[in-house]
Order: C-alpha cells, then sequence, then structure tokens
C-alpha cells in the first residue's frame, strides 16, 4: 500500500482534501438472528474484480455498477479491472482470496461453522469519489440477496 508519506506533496494534499469529503454516517442498526451456522452468506467486494468474460470496470461510469461473480467460479477466471493507480494488486495476484475469500467461506461452511454459501456474489470498483450515492443500487442488490436467501454478507472494502 503507498504511505501518504511517499506520495509528492500535490498528490498528498489532493488525498487529504478527498478525507474531508467523507459523509458523516450514522451508527449502523445491529440486529439479531439465527447462528452463524445456520446463515447462507454472500460476499461483496470494492476490488473491481469480475469474470474474464465480464465487462471490465473503467473510470467513465459513476461507480455505482456492480458485476456479479457466480458461487461456482474458478478464481483463475477472475479478473481485477480496478481503476485506481494507487490500488496494490499484488495480494490479489498472490492469493484471490485477500480480496475475494469465496474459498475460505466455503472452507468454513465444509467445517458447518457457517451454513452455506450465496449462489451469486458482487463486487463493485472502490475507486470513486465519497459523495457517491449507492443507494439506488444497494436497494437493487438487496432484492438479489433476498431471492438468493441470503441472510449475511461478508465486505470486502479494500
Amino acid at each position: 500500500m503507498v504511505r501518504l508519506a511517499d506520495l509528492p506533496e500535490i498528490e498528498r494534499e489532493h488525498h487529504l482534501d478527498r478525507v474531508k469529503q467523507i459523509p458523516q454516517m450514522s451508527p449502523p442498526r445491529l440486529v439479531s438472528g439465527p447462528p452463524l451456522s445456520q446463515r447462507r452468506v454472500a460476499l461483496i467486494t470494492t476490488a473491481g474484480l469480475h469474470a474474464r468474460t465480464d465487462t471490465p470496470f473503467n473510470s467513465t461510469g459513476n461507480g455505482t455498477d456492480y458485476r456479479v461473480i457466480p458461487e461456482g467460479s474458478d478464481a483463475a477466471d477472475l479478473v481485477m479491472s480496478h481503476v485506481s493507480v494507487n490500488f496494490d494488486r499484488s495480494g490479489f495476484q498472490s492469493d484471490c482470496n485477500v480480496v475475494f475469500p469465496l474459498q475460505r467461506l466455503k472452507e468454513l461452511v465444509a467445517e458447518k461453522f457457517v451454513g452455506s454459501v450465496a449462489k451469486f456474489h458482487y463486487s463493485f470498483m472502490g475507486a470513486i469519489w465519497p459523495t457517491t450515492k449507492y443507494e439506488a443500487k444497494a436497494k437493487e442488490l438487496a432484492e438479489l440477496l433476498k431471492l438468493d436467501n441470503v441472510d449475511a454478507v461478508v465486505l470486502s472494502p479494500v
């Protein structure tokens, strides 16, 4: 990961100015539910992952689009088209589970620690302005998760 101190002054100032734009969030509402061993879990990442045959992410979109990654996807068929030049891809290149822990999730299901794996998982491209509105896409995604009977999500923000 790039350290702020290692960036040229103009770029460092740019990133520090962006921090001031981060919106304030209200505290999350926590809800109870069944034990994890009975839950169906999906993964959501902001690593800009997609199937090799899918449309790559690009810098011209509004940043709220996502790609669907089926449960049976092979890690070797996933590519990262994250557009940020400051994004460190070395972890993903070594082990996809660093940003998209589907194999680890399947192991937890096999150990009966987690109930089941969702049929579909989702990837966003996370290099967007902090004020971008995700509400419409979040509602759309929530409906897809409901259709898949998902009742827990692992967020992998990168």
